[in-house]
């Protein structure tokens, strides 16, 4: 797959946020009316309160789907977005753009870092993420309190919590939970 545009791209967390990933399947010879309809209805969706951001991913080639990711401030955002005046008219003028959803999947939460792109199996269970997520905070956790903390102490207790939990996100984001994930993937699969 590739990417088209992903915006407003911020760390997944357990705090309310919904994760809508949408795969339609295209026919061949309409991927640029499907790409211009899909770009409309996610500008369309990007403009209503709580949306937090959207993506658009390309097929990869053949029979595999295109991919539309919505990203909510909470459930109730994604809803009002669901059952909208809005959505319906983009669906409503979607003939002729010959793509078939095959398949939905709303995340929450921590099942963000646990989705694999493409893949529409349900996430590992809450007490397997919280296993894999502990595994993950433990070394910045202690390599934090050795290198970044001392260095911390001058400052008041509000910027130096801030530093610390800016460098534990991004760290957990970007290098922990991937390794992680890819680390006990057939144990979180299982």
């Amino acid at each position: 797959m590739t990417a088209v545009s992903l915006e407003h791209a911020t760390v997944p967390a357990d705090t309310g946020e919904v994760t809508l990933l949408i795969a339609r399947r295209v026919e061949p010879g309409h991927e640029a009316a499907f790409e211009k309809w899909a770009k409309g209805i996610l500008d369309c969706a990007a403009r209503f309160d709580g949306h937090l951001g959207y993506g658009l991913f390309r097929s990869s080639g053949g029979d595999a789907p295109w991919f539309l990711v919505h990203r909510f401030r909470d459930a109730r955002a994604c809803q009002d977005w669901q059952e909208s005046p809005e959505r319906a008219a983009w669906f409503a003028n979607c003939e002729g753009h010959h793509h078939t959803e095959i398949a939905r999947r709303k995340l929450t939460g921590m099942e963000t870092w646990f989705a694999s792109p493409g893949s529409t199996r349900p996430a590992p269970p809450r007490w397997k993420m919280a296993i894999s997520a502990t595994l993950a905070i433990y070394p910045i956790s202690l390599l934090g309190s050795y290198f970044l903390v001392p260095h911390l102490t001058g400052l008041p207790v509000v910027l130096s919590s801030a530093v610390i939990a800016c460098v534990f996100n991004v760290l957990m984001t970007y290098a922990a939970m991937p390794a992680v994930s890819r680390l006990l993937r057939g144990w979180l699969g299982q």
